[in-house]
């Protein structure tokens, strides 16, 4: 499955929904961002238990500024609407995989 892009509108409705979120807070002009895309794009394929969303920071910032994301890339996990769990700058795929266990292992 693709990863959701995130808007202010549908925000609220998809971390509050039945499975956890990991959420890429990012922008099109910073360059680890564009390098952690890729890795996005292939965790939104291979992870069935949580769904990957991207939220472009420059179109949302009111959503950047609720969470609180000083810098991107951003990536936060959100379960039952809440942050369970958050990395921050260009990281090694395992990175985030261990995050997501984290938070899906908890269940």
């Amino acid at each position: 499955m693709a990863e959701k892009e995130l808007t202010g509108k549908n925000f609220t409705e998809i971390i509050e929904g039945e499975k956890p979120v990991l959420v890429d807070f990012w922008a099109p002009w910073c360059g680890p961002c564009q390098m952690m895309g890729q890795i996005v794009d292939e965790l939104a394929k291979e992870e069935k238990d949580v769904v990957v969303g991207k939220l472009n920071i420059d179109d949302h910032p009111d959503v950047a500024v609720k969470y609180h994301v000083m810098s991107v890339p951003t990536f936060l996990m959100f379960k039952d609407g809440k942050v369970s769990g958050q990395v921050v700058g260009a990281v090694p795929k395992e990175a985030l995989i261990s995050m997501i266990k984290k938070v899906t292992e908890k269940s």
